[in-house]
């Protein structure tokens, strides 16, 4: 069985993330979100809540579990038995950045495989942090996530308005 882990703070899950992982889940047998605990970046949502925006959010994937970590990646996919690790790349910016992770992984481990994979380009643009300011300033997010972020969001900052 192709097992690709698709690591991530998912703080929260946007639609950028959701589209690689449904076009992920039409390439690899089994696809598994890895919810990093993320205690370093001070998350908005707690671990259990992003583990269920996550779950609620992929649950029309068949073959997309969620499960989460803490420590090091290439630990957690040896311990799954997974082939590779996907990456979003949204912009050339991040390339760099994951070269350099893919790069370091491998040499801890030389069967560390990263794979790289941009999301649709009307998702280029989105990351977690800019859904977070948007709401946060009182803005419409609704095209950005997944209908389950919604309520989390609400919750944080207020009621989302929807442009009409």
């Amino acid at each position: 069985m192709r097992t690709v882990i698709y690591p991530g703070s998912f703080d929260p899950i946007t639609n950028g993330h959701l589209d690689v992982a449904q076009r992920a889940a039409k390439l690899f047998d089994r696809v598994i979100m890895a919810v990093a605990l993320s205690e370093g970046k001070q998350p908005l949502l707690s671990l259990d809540e992003r583990l269920d925006l996550v779950r609620r959010s992929i649950g029309h994937l068949p073959n997309v579990e969620v499960d989460h970590f803490e420590g090091l990646l290439i630990s957690y996919v040896e311990e799954r038995g997974a082939q590779a690790v996907l990456r979003g790349l949204r912009a050339v910016s991040d390339f760099e950045f994951e070269f350099q992770l893919a790069l370091i992984n491998r040499k801890m481990s030389e069967d560390f495989e990263t794979i790289l994979m941009m999301p649709k380009d009307t998702y280029t643009f989105l990351s977690s942090s800019m859904v977070k300011e948007i709401a946060r300033l009182g803005g419409d997010v609704t095209p950005f996530v997944p209908t389950a972020v919604l309520g989390a969001l609400a919750a944080r900052f207020g009621p989302i308005r929807r442009k009409h």
